[in-house]
């Protein structure tokens, strides 16, 4: 991958969260020291990869310094993290990729953003997101290579944090707006269960599919912003080798031959590691409930968009305006219809993670594309988001072009902490198989 340290300052921006953190706890460094440091590579970069929609120096370094002032809140006091511009916070606008609220300001803090600022954390600035999170591309670029996308709808908190501008970033997935970008900038991502991740006060939230999640630079990254989003301790990892179902999916064939070499590879080092590797098929239902996410999910977006609808229709983009037209043809008979079904395909999900700790899969089919409108497919992400489960980005490979190629690792819904503390037990094994990272897979 592009060496993005040649791109612009590298201070204390370099560290980890959990890197950070550490220095924090036993001041050799100082919150202020740290986000000047994100704000100099934020001058330096932001002209080209935009991740950013609202960013006031002068107010992230007066929070940094009223943290230095005070005594500590917790494992992650005085660490800048980049919120995504659908959550409300006090002192900012709130945006929402949407013309006709770009400066608006709505005076609360999201639930999520509020447990930051209690954990004593930094709101560095809100990061870059599509049109009431859709996946129609706005002007973030790739930062390993500006011409590629770095996906959507989070593509400014993936982009921020792979570009060294901020340790932690948060986003939210509908279908794979937190995997994604993820994967297409490579930095690690986490993706909660349905209500894995307060998802009060995040306006327009589609109560049955919209999920949050997380990005940093390691598995302890996730592991330290989600102790700090729920008021709990840190997990560790996992103590014993996990069961690991290889799980190709029916989409196998749209994955580049990278991407399936990764994958392939990567079960092959974790079974060396100890864990036990099984392959897995998954049953015809789970691609045949594909059309009803399409129902719920624009069923929803239509309910919690109604007051847009109403007033601003003419400002939607082309999707957001394909999607009311769709559901214009639906009847609430039809939206209750998939809802039963994606509940029983959960169910039946349930039962096949019976067996296994982690399901080993794709994030993406492949690298980034060329050109900021060309995105991935979701298919290997948009199906964990519909059964709830919490899903764990890792970019330990690049493709041919020098692009990240990242693996997915899923657990049994509900099982936050489990699913993190094994995925940081698989990727410290990969990390010792692997010797090199990022590793190039052709």
């Amino acid at each position: 991958m592009t060496d993005l340290g040649e791109m612009g300052p590298m201070g204390l921006n370099a560290l980890t969260a959990s890197e950070a953190a550490a220095k924090l706890a036993d001041g050799a460094i100082t919150s202020e020291a740290l986000v000047r440091d994100c704000l100099a590579r934020i001058e330096a970069r932001e002209g080209v990869v935009k991740a950013w929609a609202f960013l006031d120096p002068d107010l992230a370094l007066a929070q940094a310094r009223a943290r230095d002032a005070e005594p500590r809140r917790g494992t992650l006091h005085g660490m800048p993290i980049g919120i995504k511009d659908i959550f409300d916070t006090t002192d900012m606008p709130t945006g929402h990729g949407f013309p006709p609220y770009q400066g608006k300001s709505w005076g609360v803090d999201s639930a999520c953003v509020a447990a930051f600022r209690a954990a004593g954390m930094v709101i560095l600035g809100k990061t870059v997101t599509t049109e009431f999170a859709c996946p129609s591309p706005l002007q973030t670029t790739n930062p390993h290579d500006p011409v590629r996308t770095p996906g959507v709808s989070s593509s400014g908190s993936g982009a921020a944090v792979a570009d060294f501008m901020v340790p932690l970033a948060n986003g939210t997935q509908t279908g794979g707006s937190v995997i994604g970008p993820s994967a297409n900038c490579g930095v690690y991502g986490y993706k909660a269960s349905l209500d894995g991740l307060d998802r009060t006060g995040l306006r327009h939230c589609k109560k049955s599919i919209d999920t949050l999640g997380l990005m940093g630079r390691s598995v302890s990254d996730l592991i330290l912003a989600r102790a700090a989003s729920v008021g709990s301790d840190p997990v560790a990892a996992a103590s014993s080798a996990p069961r690991i179902a290889l799980l190709r999916t029916p989409y196998w064939d749209q994955a580049e031959p990278c991407m399936q070499n990764a994958v392939e590879q990567s079960a092959a080092m974790l079974a060396e590691a100890g864990a036990t590797v099984t392959e897995l098929d998954l049953p015809p239902l789970f691609t045949e409930i594909e059309p009803h996410f399409a129902v719920v999910n624009g069923w929803e977006g239509c309910q919690v968009l109604a007051a847009e609808i109403r007033d601003h229709r003419a400002a939607f983009n082309a999707h957001n305006l394909e999607r009311v037209q769709f559901v214009e043809g639906l009847s609430e008979a039809d939206y209750v219809a998939s809802g039963r079904a994606l509940d029983a395909a959960r169910a039946a999900m349930d039962d096949l993670f019976g067996n296994f700790d982690l399901f080993l899969t794709p994030s993406l089919t492949g690298e980034a594309p060329v050109g900021l409108t060309e995105v991935r497919t979701a298919v290997f992400a948009r199906l964990w988001t519909q059964m709830y489960t919490p899903a764990v980005n890792l970019p330990l490979f690049e493709g041919p072009n020098g692009m990240p190629v990242c693996i997915q690792l899923v657990g049994r819904r509900d099982s936050e902490d489990a699913t993190l503390a094994n995925a940081a037990w698989a990727d410290a094994a990969l990390r010792a198989a692997l010797g090199t990272v990022p590793k190039t897979v052709q």
